[in-house]
């Protein structure tokens, strides 16, 4: 199972136009706003992802402003596991279950966990805080991810997992996020 103390999320590449457009984009940047919140509450590491950030654009407002404190990571390569410095920040973490979320689901949120699975990571997708343009690419990378092994969960899911308890110190607070 996965815990607040043995993992870190991974947030890939939700900017600009491209977050805009995506399947129930809306719905997508809402939920992430939601994990995010719980996340920090329940102080889970977060590794910020932007893909090329020139081109694509900063992080969406809705999900940025969430990620106060911390600074995104740019990359170039799909696979963030090709990119020095997230290696870098999660080999120094010292943790082996990442939870993953963003866009596009078949691209670089696929290669990404497809990545840290092979690197032995524990890796779970977050269904319902990931996207692509379509919904057909949206489901072919969740397909793919599973056939090696990474398993979905949903945002309630995952918190409710961590939470553990209804007496955790913490439930008042997220339940107001999550409802």
């Amino acid at each position: 199972m996965f815990k607040k103390e043995n993992m870190v999320f991974v947030l890939v590449d939700v900017q600009g136009k491209l977050a805009r457009i995506v399947h129930d984009s809306e719905d997508l940047i809402e939920n992430l706003r939601k994990l995010i919140s719980c996340l920090r509450i329940l102080n889970v590491p977060i590794i910020w992802l932007e893909q090329y950030p020139e081109g694509l654009g900063p992080t969406v407002e809705e999900v940025a402003e969430q990620l106060e404190g911390l600074a995104p990571i740019p990359k170039m390569t799909f696979s963030a596991c090709k990119t020095e410095a997230f290696m870098d920040e999660l080999r120094a973490m010292k943790r082996q279950k990442v939870l993953i979320a963003g866009i596009e689901t078949h691209i670089c949120v696929y290669q990404t966990a497809a990545d840290l699975k092979e690197l032995n990571y524990d890796v779970q997708v977050v269904e319902d805080a990931v996207s692509s343009r379509t919904l057909v690419n949206k489901e072919l990378g969740l397909e793919k991810m599973k056939a090696l092994g990474i398993l979905g969960t949903s945002v309630e899911m995952v918190v409710y997992e961590l939470l553990e308890s209804a007496d955790a110190k913490e439930f008042k607070r997220i339940l107001r996020i999550i409802k």
